[in-house]
């Protein structure tokens, strides 16, 4: 993985691009795969790690789409990464919500396992999901990092 990571930041710094991500049930490992990079203080503006509605919502997701399509799901990906791209003035953004393996007592609604992510670009969306289901949240976050990278790196290869 490390191998694309390195290419996504060599792509994004050569056509002089950022990225922010807004990330709940990973936990920043996003970000955190892309400052393990070198360069990456050159494509990373700004990272927000969202657990709670109450900070979706402050950092710019609509109250409504979250009320309307519950916080697990594909609009509130979208509302997450659009929301994170003007935040911070950034080329790309990505939203990542899910639920990892545990039952969320705040938001009742919502597969388990489920994660939604979205990149976005400039109005275009990106959307995809996919179910975890592994014995430790950390191999959850490792997976859907994985996934998540890999259509990153398909997307700005185009």
């Amino acid at each position: 993985m490390k191998g694309k990571l390195e290419k996504i930041v060599k792509i994004l710094a050569k056509e002089g691009k950022t990225i922010s991500t807004m990330e709940s049930c990973t936990g920043g490992a996003i970000a955190n795969a892309i400052t393990n990079v070198s360069g990456a203080s050159n494509v990373l503006n700004f990272s927000a790690v969202t657990y709670s509605n109450d900070f979706k919502i402050k950092m710019g997701v609509s109250a409504d789409v979250i009320d309307k399509y519950t916080v697990y799901s594909k609009e509130t990906a979208r509302e997450m990464a659009r929301a994170i791209s003007a935040f911070a003035s950034s080329d790309y953004g990505i939203g990542v919500t899910g639920k990892l393996g545990k039952r969320d007592p705040h938001n009742k609604f919502g597969d388990d396992n489920q994660v939604f992510v979205c990149i976005y670009d400039s109005g275009k969306y990106v959307d995809f999901n996919l179910f975890v289901d592994r014995d430790d949240r950390r191999d959850d976050k490792l997976e859907v990092l994985e996934v998540v990278v890999n259509k990153l790196l398909e997307y700005l290869e185009k």
